[in-house]
């Protein structure tokens, strides 16, 4: 547990204190009463009150209309599904980035809508809600699905035969075993709405701000350093108390079901009803998943001759220092190296936590590890270069600066993939082989490795996708001579001409391509068939 611990007090801890002091302490005077007088700023209160309300309307939206699907995926079978799921998992891997020019190109000035019905979305709340319904559609199919599809249909059949209807024994029987599922879904999908960055930026313009998007303004535009510091404790508190209320429901659900194998739950549709929902729901993943990527694509070719993606090959002195599509081979060279912290970081604290004698302390560092995926980005970026910026610890010129912002949010998906199936390996496995004679190390290597193997190579394809798409951090800390890919893309669309945005749309293309390849190699090495996290 040392090095997990020692990794994200440096790289986590002591970047977000050193950001929240300067902002609080300023020329050796505390500023304390200056917290209220932000929390009483009517512009800040309104922030506050669009990040809660479009949260918990993106997460409604979102169960609403994904919840049919998650019954599809676990209670029907029909061809292609497979490929169906790893279609729907592509915009959950995807860069905030990608997914907010997505939309732009759909609903923005000269997008589709615009072009057939003079319709335009962009800074409209409906925008925002529809992108993060399209990022979080698979949280709530494969959280809600993956387990819907191990819960005992009998249970639901006998209620039947004693003369409940249809209705009364889903209310009943099914439900209620659903409930922990859908909430802590739920949850998920609203830290992520919450905190949203990428989607918003793009999409919001100036008249829609949340909170990430506020401390990335008061730090970088307007240099209010106490105002950020204030929001930042906000949004922490807020996000812990989020994290509680989660770690709270996954345990419930891990304590109260009984599972049977999903496989033998699926049957070929049945009936105009089943038939008429399948179709909903291919109808609903067409138009709300396919299509934004569709015009994507069809966006970044509208120039004849690939002009887009060959005008990526020049450097113009402008925005950037080299040719932007040099950004691809940066973003690879950064999520590689990302990816190897990452499975470092998060396979040791797997290890710690899986132990069946480790302690309260221990226990407690699980629930810590899922900070970096609420606490704002733009914090940690901006802690980085005052934190990091003397001996013995002068990261400031370095380049792993980079991956080791992106490994912070890596490594929470490396524990959560990986600590399932080491909780799951027979210790009497482990015990023999020390009987006969095997060293610690001998007996990770021929018994825990390869029962984990796969878990291993999921766990490093979600990291290596999350970090190629990791923004908020990294639009702070990455140079101008070597930007990622989602760096590269904001930068593009905020320069004005036709050319910018046509290779915005070229790079945004590079980007989804390389995460859904990143995907099907990561589908080929499931664990499990269940279609479950």
């Amino acid at each position: 547990m040392a090095v997990p611990a020692a990794f994200f007090a440096v790289f986590f801890a002591w970047p977000v204190a050193a950001i929240v002091l300067r902002g609080l302490k300023a020329d050796g005077t505390w500023h304390l009463g200056r917290v209220t007088d932000v929390l009483a700023r009517p512009d800040i209160r309104h922030v506050l009150w669009f990040t809660t309300w479009q949260a918990l309307a993106s997460t409604a939206l979102t169960l609403l209309i994904a919840l049919p699907a998650a019954y599809v995926f676990a209670r029907l079978d029909f061809p292609g599904k497979q490929v169906l799921r790893a279609v729907i998992t592509v915009p959950f891997v995807l860069p905030t980035v990608v997914v907010g020019t997505a939309f732009l190109a759909l609903v923005g000035h000269g997008g589709l809508l615009d072009e057939l019905w003079g319709l335009r979305l962009d800074t409209t709340v409906w925008a925002i809600l529809l992108a993060h319904v399209f990022f979080n559609y698979a949280v709530v199919v494969r959280t809600v699905g993956g387990l819907w599809a191990q819960l005992d249909p009998r249970q639901e059949e006998a209620a039947r035969m004693l003369g409940a209807s249809p209705l009364g024994a889903w209310r009943r029987i099914t439900l209620p075993a659903l409930a922990p599922a859908v909430a802590a879904a739920a949850l998920m999908v609203f830290l992520f709405t919450f905190t949203s960055f990428g989607v918003v930026q793009i999409l919001g313009g100036p008249t829609f701000s949340t909170l990430e998007v506020e401390i990335y303004r008061q730090t970088s535009e307007v240099f209010d350093l106490t105002t950020a510091a204030v929001l930042t404790l906000l949004q922490f508190a807020a996000v812990g108390a989020i994290l509680a209320v989660h770690a709270w429901t996954v345990r419930r659900r891990e304590s109260t079901l009984r599972l049977v194998d999903a496989s033998v739950t699926a049957r070929r549709p049945r009936g105009a009803g089943q038939r008429a929902l399948l179709a909903g729901v291919l109808g609903t993943v067409a138009l709300l998943l396919v299509l934004p990527l569709a015009v994507l694509v069809r966006r970044s070719l509208d120039a004849p001759g690939f002009a887009y993606y060959r005008a990526l090959t020049d450097a113009d002195g402008g925005t950037f220092l080299t040719a932007p599509l040099n950004a691809v081979w940066t973003s690879l060279e950064y999520a590689a190296a990302a990816t190897a912290i990452a499975v470092l970081i998060g396979g040791l604290a797997a290890a710690a936590l899986a132990r069946r004698d480790a302690g309260r302390l221990v226990r407690g560092f699980d629930a810590l590890l899922m900070l970096p995926l609420g606490v704002s980005a733009v914090t940690v970026g901006f802690g980085f270069l005052i934190a990091l910026d003397r001996p013995p610890l002068d990261l400031r010129e370095s380049w792993i600066l980079v991956p080791l912002a992106q490994a912070l949010v890596g490594a929470p998906f490396v524990v959560r993939t990986m600590l399932p199936v080491l909780r799951a390996v027979d210790l009497r496995l482990r015990e023999a082989a020390a009987v006969l004679g095997a060293s610690p190390w001998r007996v990770w290597r021929e018994v825990d490795l390869p029962l984990v193997r796969r878990a291993l190579l999921v766990a490093a394809g979600f990291a290596f996708a999350v970090s190629l798409g990791e923004f908020g951090a990294t639009v702070f800390i990455a140079r101008p001579d070597n930007p990622t890919l989602p760096v590269a893309v904001a930068r593009l669309l905020s320069r004005p001409g036709e050319l910018n945005y046509g290779q915005a749309m070229a790079l945004s293309t590079i980007l989804m391509v390389v995460c859904a390849a990143a995907l099907l190699l990561l589908e080929r090495a499931r664990v499990d068939r269940t279609g479950e996290f």
